[in-house]
């Protein structure tokens, strides 16, 4: 049906009308209109694309309120990793934090930007022609979910960019999405009312909200979303300060409690500013962020493998509450690690009632002196994580007993170890249930094989019924179907999805693998590096410590557990059956033709290039076969520098480093450019 011109601009004009009211009230908090008024335009809207459904599109107003299910969260990729900050409570390593800056970059004075360390769910967006195309999650910083649908009801996030920001063709923006306390406290009452189980705390709920597959749901929420990162590079914007109002430009809610500081004392004041005054906000924050201020700074002291070396999280002091030990009991993890386990009187703090607390080990014991029956002071470490910070001793019962460490392992019965320098004590029992269930929910956890439906509770049954006792196990599983089909609620369709889960995670990338197998101290982002630098499991097996140590992020002690995880037979075992079943065990190879010009070479970006971002160059010189780094020295071939090009583009003339112009790259790239239709 062809739509009247009259009413093609009467949806223009409510479109452009609502867009900017979002915009006033959501952004600015600035209302000009009553919610009745907004409501009646909306509705306006609606029934003019009810009527012509062909003025509907998916960067419309009326798509706020969601509607859509899906049945998965497809996987994306972060064009530049969405790393963790590093964290201190210290006021000295925040001062330590400094004065590592100002050596690195050789000068006492530098600029930081402070902002409020929001408690919520990081996200990315991204926007093609200034229009929303992409919502993720942070996932595991490489690749995460992609939540389009469910961030379209967040009326702080744009639909379209302001035309007044001019956007490029291609934009990236990242921030944190929130629940306020108010609509926390509201979604809890409701779901008290209905018998529900509560959530625990604001953050809790919004990343529950986040993944929810009726997208009309979500929007009833209310999340808020505040952007504070600009990874691309955008003409005109060399600091932290202009991302933001560039952002703020573009339509985006920025946090208006931010401030530029010219030394370390402006920036702690900031942080005893916002630790007073906290309870103020309208949502949850637990500390504050520094960062340096000019964005090349950024580049040049650039990242380690989990967190940029430019930026901390400076944290405030956990929240406190007394309660009584009323046990203490132990668990067993998946490498053998003993851990006491204190069992509380429940106790409300910070938003969640706490029954149990980490008691770290035997020496921890010992010190506190803790006995069962104390009354006991517990913090929320970071807001989340809850510990025994100190024991009432005035107020300890009579007859209570020191207490004194178990002997055995409490799932198997084996004697425990405690190497020598070590806190912990061990289960040395590789066939423990506890250790062998821990293993094996580590390998098939989402950021490892990510094995669909095979939780907690199957891996429990499949375990007692002695179905499998390693994760090895599971790629004979296909073996066992009728076994299978026995158990209780394992009908044939379950069977069915768990095998063929199970049959796909083969396909999962060797990085994955080299995490799924569980060498102790080996986290993601290390998986990735071994990944890297061996491309198969047979080379990483074979690897001494010099060839480990080689790799930059990988110390002594990563270097000895995987050269001592490799020796034990059981594990050598376990991955030879991987591999024979099937697993990918060797890296993908690059299909991109290396350039000479590029190959086996150094380089630098500075500046602000017109053709390109910094990472759409940085990822061209990696395909050609060159290395990208962020700082200049001696070891750098060549410098390529855009405009407004800074200290880099000095350094590098001091250092006699060859200079290359954004002209003379694209035609250096070129070649390679069009081999792959970009």
């Amino acid at each position: 049906m062809s739509v009247p011109a009259s009413f093609r601009e009467q949806h223009a004009r409510l479109a452009d009308e609502l867009r900017e009211h979002d915009y006033r009230y959501y952004v600015l908090a600035e209302p000009v209109i009553s919610d009745e008024e907004y409501d009646r335009r909306m509705r306006d809207l609606q029934d003019l694309e009810q009527e012509y459904p062909a003025l509907r599109s998916p960067n419309s107003p009326t798509q706020r309120v969601g509607g859509s299910v899906t049945k998965d969260f497809p996987t994306v990729s972060h064009d530049v990793p969405m790393l963790s900050l590093a964290n201190t409570y210290d006021e000295d390593e925040v001062r330590d934090f400094h004065r590592r800056i100002t050596q690195e970059l050789g000068r006492e004075e530098v600029t930081y930007h402070v902002e409020l360390k929001l408690d919520g769910v990081a996200l990315s967006v991204r926007y093609r022609d200034g229009a929303l195309v992409l919502g993720a999650t942070r996932g595991d910083g490489t690749q995460g979910d992609d939540i389009t649908a469910n961030v379209k009801t967040i009326r702080s996030i744009p639909l379209r960019l302001r035309d007044e920001a001019d956007p490029p063709a291609y934009l990236e923006a990242r921030g944190e999405v929130l629940m306020y306390k108010e609509d926390f406290r509201r979604l809890n009452e409701g779901r008290e009312e209905r018998g529900e189980k509560l959530f625990a705390n604001p953050r809790n709920s919004t990343a529950g909200t986040l993944k929810l597959q009726d997208s009309s749901v979500v929007a009833q929420r209310n999340l808020r979303a505040f952007m504070y990162s600009l990874p691309g590079t955008i003409r005109g914007v060399a600091t932290q300060h202009e991302a933001l109002e560039y952002l703020r430009r573009c339509g985006f809610a920025v946090n208006p409690h931010r401030r530029v500081c010219g030394s370390i004392d402006e920036v702690i004041a900031f942080w005893r500013e916002w630790e007073d005054n906290r309870d103020t906000l309208p949502y949850e924050i637990d500390g504050v962020v520094v960062k340096l201020n000019d964005l090349d700074e950024q580049a040049e002291l650039g990242s380690v493998a989990k967190s940029p070396r430019w930026a901390i999280a400076f944290k405030f002091s956990g929240r406190t509450a007394r309660t009584v030990l009323k046990d203490i009991t132990f668990q067993v993890g998946r490498m053998g690690t003993v851990t006491p386990v204190a069992e509380l009187e429940p106790v409300h703090l910070a938003g969640s009632t706490i029954s149990r607390a980490t008691l770290h080990n035997e020496d921890f014991i010992r010190e506190m002196d803790l006995r069962v029956g104390d009354h006991v002071v517990i913090e929320k470490g970071g807001d989340v994580i809850p510990k025994v910070t100190d024991v009432l001793l005035g107020e300890r019962p009579e007859h209570t007993t020191p207490f004194h460490f178990i002997t055995s392992c409490p799932e198997c019965g084996t004697e425990l170890t405690r190497p020598e320098g070590e806190a912990a004590w061990f289960c040395e029992n590789a066939e423990c249930p506890a250790q062998v269930r821990g293993r094996i929910e580590h390998f098939a956890s989402r950021n490892a094989m990510d094995i669909e439906g095979l939780g907690e509770a199957v891996i429990d049954v499949l375990v007692s019924t002695g179905l499998i006792s390693s994760y090895a196990d599971l790629y004979i599983l296909g073996n066992r179907r009728k076994d299978l089909e026995s158990l209780e609620r394992f009908g044939k369709k379950s069977v069915d999805n768990l095998l063929e889960n199970i049959e796909q995670s083969k396909q999962r990338p060797l990085e994955r693998v080299v995490h799924a197998i569980g060498v102790r101290y080996v986290g993601q982002s290390v998986s990735r590096l071994l990944a890297e630098e061996f491309g198969s499991l047979d080379a990483l097996a074979r690897a001494d410590r010099e060839d480990l140590e080689r790799i930059d992020g990988i110390g002594p002690r990563i270097a000895d557990s995987v050269i001592a995880f490799f020796q034990e037979e059981h594990n050598r075992g376990l991955v030879t059956r991987l591999m024979d079943a099937g697993v990918t065990h060797t890296r993908e190879e690059r299909k991109d033709n290396h350039l000479p010009f590029f190959e086996g070479k150094t380089f630098v970006l500075t500046g602000s290039l017109s053709t390109f971002t910094r990472d759409e160059a940085r990822s061209l010189i990696e395909r050609a076969g060159g290395k990208v780094t962020g700082s200049v020295s001696k070891n750098t071939d060549a410098v390529i520098a855009g405009a407004e090009a800074g200290s880099k583009l000095s350094k590098a003339r001091s250092l006699g480093i060859d200079i290359i112009e954004e002209d003379e790259f694209i035609e250096h790239i070129s070649e390679l450019r069009s081999e792959n239709g970009s």
